[in-house]
């Protein structure tokens, strides 16, 4: 549980979209969660992967303040040798193509919307 304060308000002021965040975490283009995770939520779509935890029920395992600081360095959450990317950390690993060098994964405002679906995974 993370009970710092650092995580437990929202990286835009604002609380994220669900519905938008349901999109983010689907889109092979952006959050691509589904490469590792399985999700029932999200059954209909093809190719869940089983590396990282399935996601239902996260929400009664992990506090909101938690979800979102593993969401925006992982690393430090879980440890640098977690395979999970953490999508809101400049540095994201030795192998990082040099057009994404000093860039996060995901902007603010899609890891609190990618953070307002997966509260909703009870």
């Amino acid at each position: 549980m993370i009970d710092d304060g650092k995580f437990s308000k929202s990286l835009t002021g604002a609380a994220g979209d669900a519905v938008k965040g349901k999109k983010t975490f689907a889109n092979r283009k952006l959050g691509n969660c589904l490469a590792c995770h399985i999700n029932q939520d999200l059954a209909d779509q093809p190719f869940h992967g089983e590396i990282g935890p399935a996601l239902d029920g996260v929400a009664e395992r992990y506090d909101e303040a938690t979800l979102r600081a593993i969401l925006i360095d992982s690393k430090k959450v879980l440890g640098e040798d977690t395979m999970m990317p953490s999508f809101y950390r400049l540095k994201n690993g030795f192998r990082t193509q040099k057009k994404f060098l000093g860039k996060t994964i995901l902007n603010a405002e899609q890891v609190e919307d990618i953070l307002a679906y997966i509260i909703t995974l009870k």
